[in-house]
């Protein structure tokens, strides 16, 4: 099934981010090399591509994953969760409809 992962971030995450940001590649690429990542990306916290020093205010992800359980689990592994970027993550089962 998929799943959607609803990250927010805690307030003033920036350098946090930059600094577990490999890590967190890391799972993403490892999702993405198994055909399971649909999608991935941060909300930047203004409308820009760059939002430099405003930066984010948390992330989206959509992935394949074989159950809730697991898809928690690898959420609550996430390296953004353990080490404070990410104040919550949300996972909700998602039906894609379209395209």
């Amino acid at each position: 099934m998929i799943y959607a992962f609803l990250c927010e971030d805690r307030e003033n995450s920036l350098e946090a981010r930059r600094l577990h940001r490999p890590a967190h590649l890391e799972r993403l690429v490892a999702l993405k090399d198994q055909g399971r990542l649909l999608l991935a990306g941060p909300h930047p916290a203004i409308d820009s591509m760059d939002p430099g020093t405003a930066g984010f205010t948390g992330s989206l992800i959509v992935a394949e994953f074989p159950s809730l359980q697991e898809a928690r689990e690898w959420a609550d592994a996430e390296p953004f969760l353990k080490n404070g970027v990410y104040k919550s993550v949300n996972v909700k089962p998602l039906i894609k409809v379209l395209p």
